[in-house]
């Protein structure tokens, strides 16, 4: 046991003695994967270990009150994140695919805790029918689309429990606006989901007008070559100004005036995920039930998928993605379709695969979602090397999303 632990302390010291800085990008880079797999493997074989120490008890016999007590008490940690650390070497112990894909490297703690918590009181045994069903998940999708996944199979499994809790999240919602002392304000707020979501939508809108004034006002002092560093407002002080627009555009507003409608999109023979799909255009997963106060006073738009895309009669040589054409693309990619990047749809451009001044369509087929960083990244890399092929869409790829 003290050889394998002086090995690993030896391979350790071996890792940190290396010159990074002599090491290509591509060397750089394989390390690095390879070192996140080999983390997994160590999470795996500590949480084993803590799970047969704190089934034994072993904590205990110093006078502990807890694994977590005693495990803080000697390595300086925080308690909350070895309660979370305890309570899946627990859990773990029950979910074998899981314990086995966290000791092969091919999940992470992360992804291992997430399905831990799924695993709760109630959905064991549903849970256990489905397990490896999500731990493939993890192993093919990203963070984001693996929690959203995890969390759309707990709203099927306990659906009554998800309508429980988006009303606890309802019901929690406050806020407070206090003067201090010295006459400044100070605003403490608690949302729930839809409402959030709304009031972020609006204050970042504002925001973004804000930030056009500002870099306008310096590019016309500084002109070409103005940074963000010259701009009139840091980011926080925008926000802050934006609040109060919206509060004076609140004010000026007309008694009578049409109230904003929302907009629910139904999705019809929508492949590529299992399951219904309810969620807010942030990709907020919410239950179903939130959405009955909304359909009273709410545009429905029907969506209907034939295969992977819809299909759309769209004349194809239009240069820009509009109407039903753009709309069907932001509901088929839901976000920026760069690796890694999980940008909403509402914030994204389309993008052409086969660029336009190639003769690229404008289609479907042929259009794809691109936050606007993105967007233009893609396009210089294009312009460096024309050679150079989309990281999202290889070149035996059918672009369909």
């Amino acid at each position: 046991m003290e050889c394998l632990v002086t090995h690993l302390r030896e391979a350790v010291d071996g890792l940190q003695s290396i010159d990074a800085d002599a090491l290509s990008d591509e060397d750089l880079s394989g390390l690095l994967m390879d070192l996140h797999t080999q983390s997994a493997r160590l999470d795996a074989a500590r949480v084993e270990l803590t799970g047969v120490w704190d089934a034994r008890r072993a904590w205990s016999t110093d006078g502990a009150k807890s694994a977590a007590a005693w495990l803080a008490h000697r390595t300086h940690q925080p308690r909350g994140a070895l309660n979370g650390e305890v309570r899946l070497a627990r859990r773990l112990r029950t979910m074998p695919a899981t314990a086995t894909a966290l000791a092969e490297g091919d999940i992470s703690a992360d992804h291992a805790d997430r399905l831990a918590r799924a695993n709760r009181p109630g959905l064991e045994a549903a849970f256990a029918r489905d397990e490896e069903m999500l731990v493939g998940y993890a192993t093919e999708l990203s963070w984001a689309d693996f929690a959203r996944a995890v969390a759309y199979w707990e709203q099927l499994a306990a659906p009554d429990d998800t309508e429980a809790d988006a009303q606890a999240q309802r019901d929690a919602r406050r806020a407070h606006c206090s003067q201090t002392l010295d006459g400044t304000w100070v605003l403490d707020a608690l949302l729930d989901p839809i409402g959030g979501a709304i009031f972020n939508e609006t204050l970042s809108g504002i925001e973004a007008e804000l930030f056009a004034a500002d870099w306008a006002a310096a590019k016309a002092h500084h002109g070409d070559d103005v940074t963000v560093d010259r701009l009139a407002r840091t980011p926080a002080q925008r926000r802050a100004d934006a609040l109060v627009e919206m509060a004076t555009r609140a004010r000026t507003a007309p008694d009578h005036g049409c109230r904003p409608r929302p907009l629910i999109t139904v999705l019809v023979d929508y492949p590529t995920l299992t399951g219904r799909v309810c969620e807010l255009a942030n990709g907020t997963i919410i239950a179903p039930g939130a959405l009955a106060g909304l359909l009273s006073e709410a545009d429905i738009e029907r969506i209907v998928f034939n295969g992977a895309s819809r299909v759309v009669d769209v004349g194809r040589r239009t240069r820009f993605f509009t109407g039903a054409l753009r709309r069907a693309i932001q509901v088929r990619d839901r976000h920026c379709t760069w690796p890694g990047c999980d940008t909403p749809a509402h914030r994204c451009e389309v993008d052409h695969i086969v660029p336009y001044t190639d003769g690229g369509d404008t289609t479907q087929d042929n259009g794809t979602l691109r936050c606007p960083y993105h967007h233009r990244h893609g396009h210089r890399r294009t312009r460096a090397d024309p050679t150079a092929q989309d990281p999202h869409h290889p070149p035996d790829d059918t672009a369909t999303g």
